[in-house]
């Protein structure tokens, strides 16, 4: 049995990662913001940011990856 082919892997892991995006589709971080300073006092706030990532991202990754893996299986044997 021989190795994967590099392209059947980098396709397996686009559909991975676009079928992610599809399911799950934001991401929450949060930053520290200076809300006062008076001299040397400072007062600091956290807030969360969510950000949503656009569903056609997600259909753009499973579609290069199924691409991927058609030319990688298709390709001539070495």
């Amino acid at each position: 049995m021989s190795p994967m082919k590099p392209i059947l892997l980098v396709g397996v892991a686009l559909i991975i990662s676009g079928a992610a995006i599809l399911g799950y589709g934001h991401y929450t971080y949060t930053t520290r913001e200076t809300v006062l300073q008076v001299g040397p006092l400072k007062a600091t706030a956290e807030r969360e940011h969510t950000e949503t990532i656009p569903p056609i991202i997600g259909w753009i990754l499973v579609g290069g990856g199924i691409c991927a893996i058609a030319f990688g299986a298709l390709s001539k044997k070495n």
